[in-house]
């Protein structure tokens, strides 16, 4: 899909680079460049700066193509923005501000080095101009577990069962009293195959005729959500 900037065009000199050329281009002034970091959750919009402020006159005489890793994202060049499929309908860009891309809807799958180009005409043709890399973390976080208490399987036992989704990467879930790991019942895990987040569920049994404090803890990376349930002996 293509869309016409307001600040006007310019008649076409070269088709588009090939992406391959984009990536022997990277690959060879990657060196020159600093890699800034984004991080961002699953769902929300993530902002990438070009780092390159020009006017709307120096514009004209520029071509902005931007990819990751191994994959062609948007291209500016001829007054006109290309937006590769991927990436339809949820990426625009800024040409005010940086020279910036936003990402809408954020997925796990744009995690990835983004790479900026821009060239500029000089003498007829286009020459390297600025690059510069910035790196997407999607992070896509559990929300706090919840334990529900699902009844009786036998006298004086009871059940209760442990659940999170919509997290990543792949979660460990823990049953603890007093600082001590405890047997779970049954515990299982799934993962959706187009989101790639993960669903973790696990059942406790445990004595009635006791005083009992419970923790439910899920490990993903390097975090950690939890709960807490109580239970009081009858008198």
């Amino acid at each position: 899909m293509d869309h016409t900037l307001k600040w006007g065009t310019l008649p076409p000199k070269r088709p588009y680079l090939k992406p391959f050329q984009l990536l022997v281009l990277a690959g060879l002034f990657y060196f020159c460049s600093g890699v800034i970091q984004v991080t961002k959750t699953v769902k929300e919009a993530a902002m990438l700066s070009c780092d390159y402020n020009i006017s709307t006159e120096e514009l004209k005489r520029v071509r902005i193509y931007w990819q990751k890793d191994n994959e062609m994202v948007l291209a500016v060049m001829s007054g006109k923005v290309k937006v590769w499929p991927k990436y339809e309908n949820r990426t625009i860009t800024d040409v005010t501000n940086n020279l910036c891309i936003v990402i809408l809807a954020l997925r796990l799958s744009d995690n990835g080095t983004y790479t900026c180009v821009i060239q500029k005409a000089e003498k007829g043709s286009y020459k390297l101009e600025h690059l510069t890399s910035v790196k997407l973390m999607i992070r896509a976080d559990f929300p706090v577990p919840s334990i529900t208490d699902i009844g009786n399987p036998s006298p004086n036992i009871r059940r209760i069962i442990c659940s999170t989704s919509g997290g990543f990467p792949k979660p460990h879930l823990s049953w603890l009293e007093n600082g001590e790991e405890l047997n779970a019942t049954n515990t299982t895990l799934s993962q959706d195959p187009e989101t790639e987040l993960y669903t973790i569920s696990s059942e406790l049994d445990f004595n009635m005729t006791s005083n009992h404090s419970f923790a439910c803890l899920v490990k993903y990376g390097g975090l950690t959500v939890s709960q807490t349930f109580n239970w009081q002996k009858c008198k």
